[in-house]
């Protein structure tokens, strides 16, 4: 095992799934497994199992079907969860059993009401009974960073002794800075005189804004893997974000001087699709994969970057999979130059998919001149991502003005039989989702709705999420994109139903889950 080499894990399909008003479906989180082995993560963390049938259903689809990557399920430190964790990821190629239990004196005396000493042997008991079932086990000790490092030293030493293989020290409230986490990792680590027998580990969530930093503190100090999230999501202000912690490290290797194997042409593709799945827009600022990030407004700045791009530009956009695109597609546009742009962009669709998609890029063809490389993304990340439909938009009809209620007539078929009604509302798109409740028998309630323009110009394509929760507390993401905002609008909350029914069809629906943060 190379000393220079960092393992990353990624938790965006467990921590990053806690973030406020994101809840996945089996498809998407399977759809996201896949991309993060493409993007070369080392290790996925499925989930939590024993969090809801639905949790645990998901890890189960991605240990059965996903290979190159360990497959880690969360576990607290008791027999119940470790047996769940271990019962949904045996079938994986390489599965790991992430244990983990509170070590800070805030935590042992109002969380956990017991003893330092009643911890340290509760944590070297999951981790012995985690070995039985795999040698691959990861220990975390919640809240590290604010607890008292002898302690966390003595029971870092004991879980090693007991078999875990990685331990991580989390800095759980994202309370540590740069300088004093890399001294806290390096004297915890002098402090475990068997530290050669174990994977250090660090998790860093991102309430000061910190988490990339400390990551990186981290590494400098000695940690092998970093535990993060694709876009940095995550529960509160989120977690350290792979695509700034791997760039970091490529464009100062000569600082870090370490290896990966993350394959950053990957990187944006896989923000795309977090994103699109999640419903949580990447701010335009946001580093690396931010809209702006490669856009130059300033004319001093335009004009080094057209002599030299590393005049203000210290990575290159081709780097992160940021292509541009050079061929012009439009509504003459044939299968052929469509599924060539697609696997420049790096799709492979075929069949049933490959159609749908055409004819999708054939509709909106019609309605504007160009297709851009992000038409053409939501597109695709669209027709991947569907689910069983149950309900589908055939037409709607909106009468409204400055001087008239606004009212919205709707058709949707479900199993080949037509359904039409009509509603008053607010606004139009209020109008359309009250027929479509009356239509449908929704009882939940719409709890986010967000419009966005994919790209710039009159006839741009709109992007519309919307969040719908059940009448159990549940959260679904759906989708909706057109020229037409209103279509646009009835599309989203259309795909939201369709989850809610494809989830209620699999028997998942269960009300909220059990949450736990690392």
């Amino acid at each position: 095992m190379s000393s220079n080499r960092i393992y990353f894990f990624d938790t965006t399909l467990r921590d990053g799934e806690q973030s406020p008003g994101v809840s996945l479906n089996i498809k998407e989180k399977l759809e996201i497994a896949r991309q993060l082995t493409r993007l070369g993560v080392d290790v996925i963390e499925a989930g939590f199992p024993i969090a809801s049938p639905g949790d645990f259903a998901a890890v189960q689809a991605i240990a059965r079907e996903i290979r190159g990557a360990t497959i880690a399920a969360l576990a607290r430190a008791n027999q119940l969860d470790i047996d769940r964790a271990w019962e949904a990821i045996r079938e994986a190629e390489e599965p790991r059993i992430h244990t983990f239990i509170a070590t800070s004196d805030i935590h042992l005396q109002y969380k956990l009401q017991k003893s330092r000493e009643e911890v340290l042997a509760q944590a070297v008991e999951a981790v012995k009974y985690a070995c039985r079932y795999t040698p691959n086990v990861e220990f975390s000790a919640e809240d590290a960073f604010r607890s008292d490092i002898d302690y966390l030293a003595q029971v870092v030493t004991a879980v090693i002794d007991a078999g875990a293989k990685v331990v991580n020290i989390p800095d759980t409230v994202g309370y540590a800075t740069p300088e004093e986490f890399g001294a806290f990792i390096r004297e915890l680590r002098e402090k475990v005189p068997n530290r050669d027998q174990a994977i250090f580990s660090v998790h860093c969530h991102n309430d000061l804004g910190l988490a990339v930093a400390n990551s990186l503190a981290a590494i400098l100090a000695g940690a092998q893997q970093v535990e993060c999230t694709i876009n940095g999501i995550g529960e509160r202000a989120g977690n350290a974000a792979l695509e700034e912690i791997v760039m970091a490290l490529y464009t100062r290797r000569s600082i870090f001087q370490k290896e990966f194997r993350i394959v950053t042409e990957e990187i944006y593709r896989t923000s795309r699709l977090v994103s699109a799945l999640t419903g949580m827009k990447v701010q335009p600022n946001k580093a690396v994969v931010g809209k702006n990030a490669f856009a130059h407004e300033s004319g001093i700045h335009q004009d080094g970057v057209l002599k030299n791009r590393a005049t203000y530009e210290i990575m290159n956009p081709e780097l992160i999979g940021l292509h541009k695109n050079t061929i012009v597609l439009g509504k003459h546009s044939g299968r052929h130059a469509f599924r060539d742009r697609l696997q420049q962009l790096g799709y492979q669709l075929e069949g049933e998919q490959l159609e749908q998609a055409f004819q999708r890029f054939k509709e909106l063809a019609d309605r504007k001149g160009e297709i851009s490389d992000e038409d053409l993304l939501v597109i695709v990340e669209g027709e991947i991502l569907r689910v069983p439909e149950t309900y589908t938009l055939e037409y709607f009809h909106i009468s409204s003005g400055s001087a008239v209620v606004p009212t919205a007539t709707v058709v949707l078929t479900r199993a080949g039989e037509r359904l039409e009604e009509a509603a008053c509302g607010d606004g139009p798109v209020d109008a359309i989702y009250k027929a479509i409740d009356k239509l449908t028998g929704n009882t939940g309630c719409l709890v986010h709705y967000a419009l966005n323009a994919v790209t710039g110009g009159k006839d741009a394509l709109g992007e519309v999420t919307v969040r719908l929760k059940d009448d159990k507390g549940k959260i679904f993401v759906g989708r909706g994109l057109s020229t037409d905002v209103l279509e646009a609008s009835a599309r989203a909350y259309v795909d939201a139903l369709n989850k809610l029914e494809y989830e209620r069809a699999l028997g998942l629906v269960n009300g909220e889950q059990v949450r736990e943060s690392v």
